[in-house]
């Protein structure tokens, strides 16, 4: 790890200050470390190919007319984004819906935008984690046939 020096004004010092006590940092450098991880977590987004996870989370009235259905064809019709995804009925009109999501920034964007803009979906979240893919050929062992996985 290197050492810096930074010079920084007063009032970026104490929002550094309010974030560490917030999030519960250890230190000004954590806080700082974590600032910057996002910052570049976004440059990297910038461009609509990048390869991501990501997590959608949405609450909607599954009383609201087709609603249910609808959130279900856009899951049938964007299969190939879908890694998981789980329903948690919070009351008799509530539903928790949660989405593991893999493909490219853009794509991963407009399909939670076909969700989360629906009548009825009252909160959401799309946290997207860009990462490097890879198709890599190994065996484990013990005479198995070599075959290819997607890394993460």
């Amino acid at each position: 790890m290197q050492r810096i020096t930074i010079t920084i004004d007063e009032d970026l010092l104490q929002t550094v200050d309010s974030l560490m006590a917030r999030r519960g940092y250890g230190s000004r450098s954590e806080a700082l470390r974590d600032i910057i991880r996002a910052s570049a977590t976004d440059d990297s987004l910038a461009s609509p190919q990048t390869p991501c996870v990501a997590t959608l989370t949405h609450v909607f009235d599954h009383q609201t007319r087709e609603l249910a259905q609808r959130i279900s064809a856009a899951h049938h019709a964007r299969h190939n984004l879908i890694i998981s995804s789980t329903q948690v009925y919070l009351d008799h009109d509530s539903c928790l819906e949660v989405s593991v999501l893999r493909g490219a920034a853009e794509e991963i964007k407009e399909f939670a935008e076909s969700l989360t803009t629906q009548r009825g979906v009252r909160h959401s979240n799309l946290h997207l984690i860009p990462v490097d893919v890879e198709m890599t050929q190994h065996d484990h062992g013990s005479g198995s046939k070599t075959h290819e996985h997607l890394h993460v």
